[in-house]
């Protein structure tokens, strides 16, 4: 194999090239499941950060079972996109309906939390408060507000993190 001429080259060790060669010998779909099993699985859910037009009032949701703030989010179901997830989950919790046009992605987009091995596909969404409604079930989410960006309520600590990245909450920068 031609190498460019920039490039070095160092042996790799014995035990990782004959580890390599028995891998790379194997059938795909084998070699696949090696993988999967080898490697840590990530959990994926959606989020929606639902703000007024100027960004100032974010509205919460308080869930069983602490008293802390989180947003309306959920799990994927297998084989929905991201955006079909968080319109289902903001359905569901809230009662805003969204047409996808509407939901557009965060950015960041995507928020990987390593210690819970979980992604949040994050979008955004803008509602007015004033004549939006809210309606939640009393079991799933006990209690929906709108709260001011700058004083924002006792939250989760994963909501506050995942906030942190959009320059809102106790951990923003």
């Amino acid at each position: 194999m031609p190498v460019t001429p920039s490039v070095q080259r160092r042996r790799a060790p014995l035990v990782r090239r004959v580890v390599g060669l028995v891998f790379y010998s194997l059938p795909h779909p084998v070699r696949r499941r090696i993988v999967r099993i080898a490697t840590p699985t990530y959990t994926l859910g959606s989020v929606v950060l639902v703000m007024d037009e100027a960004g100032e009032r974010l509205l919460m949701l308080r869930q069983p079972p602490g008293r802390r703030w989180t947003l309306p989010a959920g799990l994927l179901n297998r084989r929905e996109q991201p955006i079909e997830g968080a319109k289902r989950e903001l359905a569901e919790e809230t009662g805003i309906e969204a047409g996808l046009d509407e939901l557009v992605p965060a950015n960041p987009c995507a928020v990987v939390h390593t210690s819970g091995r979980w992604v949040d596909n994050v979008f955004r969404l803008v509602r007015d408060p004033d004549s939006t409604q809210i309606l939640v079930d009393g079991h799933e989410v006990w209690d929906a507000a709108w709260h001011r960006a700058d004083e924002l309520p006792e939250m989760t600590r994963a909501t506050a993190r995942l906030l942190s990245n959009y320059g809102l909450g106790p951990l923003a920068e």
